[in-house]
């Protein structure tokens, strides 16, 4: 006997601080094809669509979420932040500057997944060690080999950010 499928209806979501209502996806849709589909916000990648690679790394209530895999009904009544929610063009997060300024990237398809669970890692632990960088990035993968840019930009980026406190 089949189950029926989840009917689609309205969804409210908060997104980057402001609220969002979609209206055609279903409780199971991808967070991710929300994101992308219906709120054109094209941070987020699809990258394996199994939640290991870490391309489509969103923070939902801070915490570093693989949108690919999470139905778009648990980000219900949660903040979710994606990479056009840290900063602008004119504007640039600090972790974003330092990844620009480290040349952390080949293809830059990695560099959402590795940027937000950067932000994830330096709001609990604003001066980590080689460790924890590496750790709070295990399940990130990057097919060009920039890791050695990836990490001093998280050292720059935790600089920049402590900097920033004692201004």
């Amino acid at each position: 006997m089949a189950l029926p499928s989840p009917v689609a209806g309205p969804t409210t979501l908060r997104v980057n601080g402001a609220t969002h209502t979609v209206t055609d996806a279903t409780p199971d849709t991808p967070l991710l094809y929300v994101l992308r589909n219906d709120l054109q916000l094209n941070g987020p990648k699809y990258g394996c669509g199994l939640g290991q690679c870490g391309a489509c790394t969103v923070l939902v209530d801070g915490q570093p979420t693989r949108s690919c895999v999470v139905p778009v009904s648990v980000a219900r009544e949660r903040e979710v932040t994606t990479l056009e929610g840290l900063g602008s063009a004119a504007a640039l997060h600090p972790i974003q500057r330092a990844f620009i300024e480290e040349q952390a990237a080949q293809c830059g398809y990695c560099l959402n997944g590795m940027i937000m669970s950067t932000k994830a890692l330096l709001d609990r632990n604003p001066q980590p060690d080689g460790d924890a960088i590496h750790d709070a990035l295990r399940f990130n993968l990057c097919r060009c080999g920039t890791h050695y840019e990836i990490v001093k930009a998280v050292h720059r980026a935790a600089q920049y950010l402590q900097d920033d406190k004692t201004r």
